[in-house]
């Protein structure tokens, strides 16, 4: 019998030899007991469960406080993102940046091969066809997944588009991500109640762009484990984009229509702890103006037969930071955690519920923490994890957008980029253009550490949003920012530098941030539209203080001219340093961006 016809025979709903020759490859290096080719449907999202519960790495939440909901507990050894695990594969070392963690790829092959070796034996080896983005759609793209993780499979049906209808899509195309993934591990006793998941103490999450692959071992977290992840959705992604002339971003994508019914798309970008899900399903707070949801973690652009930017949010799903979440923070993404999710490592409350730190007014007088132990409020330790995560259905967030899966993608009018600044950087700056707005990406930051009378802590630069997540060098990747910048002229979005995180000399948060921050995006849709005043200023276009819609809004005079005001000594003690982190990229940093750093110092001069 052929391969083809001996894959076939084993259940296959494709007849692409590339495809088919990967599965075989695959079989022949895991030795898997079975081999399953998931279909996407609901029976089969739910086997995974009921698999996960009879071998004790899950549980069944109250199905009248979380329908059809589990809880997870993983290892305390895998529990995050392995960054100093992760690797970029290319070719040419020069080629992965200094950002990234290169490996020589025949090498790194070479290992993990070994790994694998047999890794699968007495489990069965799930093949999970998944679209990043509306099947069909010109923007979205097409991986196959091989992985012995039930976990891994049931989060894919949530966050991407598994199904027979991908084989369809891709028919005989070579073009798809092939990803591999193995926890490493042998299967948990059935019936065990306390075994978490399985992992490895050897993890290695490794990426080898010019091939379009993806190499995972030892963990079963979610960034590690869900290869359409961060893996291909940014990481091979943004390679994809680069040579093919689009844009795979880390943000954001957010509907806003004013008392008239018009309507602006926005993208956004925020490094972590900077308020980016809260935006992307915030009410605003400002009568006659709605704000619905499209995506909230990546952003898949390419231009449109009219030149503009189109995007898709290529998930399905919301894999959510739990602790921090509240009905006070974020009252969309607690609606859509009622029913049909997952919980990785929260605590569960003595009804069996879910519980972690600040969901609710009070806490709940006993819980079991995520490591299975007696927990109380007294207690010196947190009841979930800091990075425990819930994984939702986006269909099931109150405020998506009708056009969330439209296959075209929608148009995209602005672009924002942000991060926790206590001085220097103001409310919101408008770029003069394209050019100016990457540089302002480009230079992104975040103070790690704040005291409260020296606002000036720690600096984290985090271009874009992009830097643990770029597939290429970074200084390339600016590169590709002013390309993009080169092709779409006057049709590009404008592009916006926003700070919700400006304290005051004693420590004291001048904005009050959450659904207020609908406030700064009204002037922004107004400025796409020329209508709200702005004022020119060293580092772009502020709002001028009438500007802002600040209506019922508890700000004083001070705190407002505090917010818009351009530190002029902040931003000049500001340029050593980004000096220095442009210095990073050596040669590879665009002349550009040079050109941009230095009209500053002249502007601010």
């Amino acid at each position: 019998m052929s391969v083809q016809a001996k894959i076939v025979a084993e259940g296959a709903k494709t007849t692409n030899p590339k495809v088919l020759a990967f599965v075989e490859e695959a079989k022949a290096l895991f030795k898997p007991d079975a081999v399953r080719w998931c279909d996407g449907s609901k029976e089969e999202y739910q086997e995974l469960l009921k698999l996960m519960v009879d071998c004790g790495t899950a549980m069944w939440l109250n199905p009248d406080k979380r329908g059809n909901s589990i809880l997870v507990r993983s290892d305390p050894a895998d529990v995050a993102r392995v960054e100093d695990q992760t690797y970029i594969c290319s070719v040419k070392k020069e080629d992965a940046g200094p950002t990234n963690n290169w490996a020589d790829p025949a090498e790194m092959k070479a290992t993990i091969t070994k790994l694998y070796d047999g890794a699968m034996q007495g489990r069965t080896m799930y093949v999970v066809p998944y679209s990043m983005g509306p099947v069909g759609s010109p923007i979205a793209g097409i991986g196959v997944m091989v992985t012995d993780s039930a976990y891994a499979v049931a989060n894919m049906h949530i966050m991407t588009r598994v199904g027979d209808k991908v084989w369809k899509a891709l028919g005989d195309s070579e073009d798809f991500v092939r990803g591999m993934h193995s926890v490493g591990y042998p299967l948990p006793t059935p019936k065990t109640a306390d075994v978490p998941w399985p992992c490895n103490s050897t993890k290695n999450i490794s990426h080898f762009p010019e091939t379009r692959e993806i190499w995972s071992f030892g963990s079963g977290y979610g960034g590690n484990a869900l290869l359409g992840k961060k893996c291909h959705a940014l990481r091979i992604a943004s390679v994809k984009a680069r040579d093919e002339g689009w844009m795979a971003e880390h943000m954001l994508i957010l509907k806003l229509t004013n008392p008239k019914g018009e309507v602006k798309y926005m993208a956004a970008a925020f490094p972590s702890a900077c308020g980016k899900t809260n935006l992307a399903m915030l009410n605003p707070t400002i009568p006659g103006w709605k704000a619905e949801t499209i995506g909230d973690d990546i952003c898949w652009m390419k231009f449109g037969e009219d030149g503009r930017l189109y995007a898709i949010n290529p998930e399905t799903g919301f894999f959510g930071v739990a602790p921090g979440t509240s009905e006070a923070s974020n009252l969309n993404a607690m609606r859509a955690l009622d029913e049909n999710c997952i919980f990785t490592n929260v605590g569960l409350t003595e009804d069996e519920d879910v519980y972690w730190e600040d969901m609710t007014k009070h806490k709940p007088a006993h819980a079991i923490d995520w490591m299975r132990r007696p927990w109380t409020p007294e207690a010196d330790r947190p009841a979930a994890h800091p990075n425990a995560r819930f994984t939702a259905p986006a269909s099931q967030c109150p405020v998506i957008a009708p056009e969330w899966e439209d296959p075209k993608g929608v148009p995209i009018d602005a672009i924002l980029f942000g991060g926790r600044r206590a001085s220097v950087v103001p409310l919101v700056t408008e770029a003069e253009d394209w050019k100016q707005g990457t540089f302002l990406g480009s230079i992104m930051a975040s103070e790690k550490t704040a005291a409260a009378a020296d606002a000036k802590g720690d600096i984290r630069r985090d271009p874009m949003a992009m830097l643990p997540f770029c597939g290429y060098h970074m200084g390339d990747y600016f590169a590709h920012w002013l390309k993009i910048g080169e092709k779409g002229g006057d049709k590009l979005p404008k592009i916006f530098y926003v700070n919700w995180f400006r304290k005051s000399p004693e420590g004291k948060f001048l904005w009050p941030g959450f659904a207020e921050n609908s406030r700064v995006l009204k002037w922004i849709f107004e400025r796409c539209d020329g209508t709200a005043e702005a004022i020119d200023t060293p580092i772009g276009k502020v709002p001028t203080e009438d500007a802002l819609d600040t209506d019922g809004l508890d700000v004083d005079d001070s705190a407002l001219k505090e917010l818009l005001k351009v530190d002029i000594d902040g931003w000049k003690a500001e340029l050593p340093l980004i000096r220095e982190h442009y210095a990073t990229f050596g040669d590879k940093l665009p002349q550009g961006l040079r050109e941009e750093l230095s009209q500053l110092e002249k502007r601010l001069s």
